[in-house]
């Protein structure tokens, strides 16, 4: 039972980030009205290469990639959420 309801509050708070993000980072995007699991495939399975440095993570996606515009106003987007923490 302890689990299962771990597992439950881990997909319902990955559920609600990927929410807040479709609300605050892609308006005005060809993905504005899509949905969670359609988000999810689109944006999240993606093949990239991540290099990690002492200060900085990159993130190198194929130049074949169909939603590279949306990743980058996504991105910049998302630089200009005020940190809360």
């Amino acid at each position: 039972f302890q689990s299962n309801q771990l597992r439950l509050w881990i997909h319902s708070w990955a559920y609600v980030l990927i929410n807040a993000f479709h609300q605050h980072c892609l308006k005005k995007t060809s993905l504005a009205k899509a949905t969670v699991g359609r988000i999810r495939l689109n944006l999240l399975k993606l093949g990239a290469r991540i290099k990690i440095s002492c200060r900085r993570i990159i993130i190198a996606i194929a130049s074949a990639c169909p939603y590279q515009d949306i990743l980058s106003i996504a991105n910049k987007r998302i630089k200009t959420i005020p940190n809360t923490g």
